[in-house]
């Protein structure tokens, strides 16, 4: 029982809002595909897994019948609550969406869509609970209903996670050290979509996309802004001090890769996975 409870509190919360509307910006306004991809329906009744700070959540909203959203980062539901809050229909959960079935929100039948937008990299991290957050998906639909989801890749921001390996060992922690603290997980799509048919679903259509995304480059944000907001856990086991000269070895290391010389603007990588899975 001490080890079920263990497994269950509530992860270390890592996201700042503020520092979320940023350097995350883009986040949300990059989602035209994976939206067109869930078609939101009036008589849809929606799960978002991952919600963040509710923003694509609430436009979605505007488009069925009612959507709950959960997250692990009380931080961001709270900014969703706030900035949200009102809209009918749309309720907000603080949940560890990797016990995603432990949820009070959960309900077996109940949704007809499940809907993940950059956040199931980070949900799916955990080898050891990525078929049971797969197989609630699949068990919250209601019959002919679907997952649909966009995540990190295989060989998504490649540079600065190269970077942060190189940094976090250069503070000296061992190379299996620093691959045990990367946060994400990016699935080939053949892989992806085997663990999906392994939990049930169906797959109706998948693709990998190369899309290059321009971070936002004032002075809080660039490439350290987005290595602070998007990886604190590399830097976990390093000191203070050690965790500064990590930062700075990235951004000087990513500066002449990432940066357009014409104007300036700095380009990461990005691969995003899209997924449409039915429940047959």
């Amino acid at each position: 029982m001490d080890k079920q409870k263990e497994a269950l509190k509530q992860p270390t919360d890592h996201w700042k809002a503020k520092a979320y509307a940023s350097s995350a910006s883009f986040v949300p306004k990059l989602t035209s595909a994976v939206v067109s991809w869930l078609d939101p329906r009036p008589t849809d009744i929606i799960l978002d897994v991952g919600c963040g700070d509710g923003l694509l959540t609430a436009e979605i909203r505007e488009l069925c019948t009612s959507v709950v959203g959960v997250d692990a980062s009380a931080n961001l539901i709270e900014a969703a609550r706030s900035s949200y809050g009102s809209i009918p229909d749309l309720t907000w959960e603080v949940h560890d969406c990797r016990y995603l079935d432990k949820s009070p929100h959960f309900q077996p039948g109940y949704y007809t869509k499940v809907f993940s937008n950059a956040a199931f990299h980070w949900i799916l991290r955990d080898p050891n609970t990525r078929h049971a957050v797969l197989k609630a998906a699949y068990d919250a639909l209601k019959p002919n209903g679907a997952l649909v989801f966009e995540m990190g890749g295989a060989g998504n921001v490649a540079e600065v996670h190269t970077a942060l390996l190189a940094a976090v060992i250069h503070q000296g922690l061992d190379i299996q050290e620093a691959r045990e603290a990367s946060p994400w997980f990016f699935p080939s799509e053949k892989l992806m979509n085997r663990m999906l048919e392994d939990a049930g679903f169906t797959v109706e259509k998948s693709e990998l996309e190369y899309r290059p995304t321009k971070l936002i480059t004032d002075y809080t944000s660039g490439i350290e802004g987005w290595v602070r907001l998007f990886s604190p856990q590399f830097l976990e086991k390093l000191s203070a001090s050690q965790q500064e000269a990590a930062v700075r070895e990235v951004c000087d290391t990513l500066k002449t890769v990432l940066t357009h010389e014409e104007d300036g603007s700095q380009w990461l990588g990005y691969v995003r996975l899209r997924v449409v899975a039915r429940k047959n």
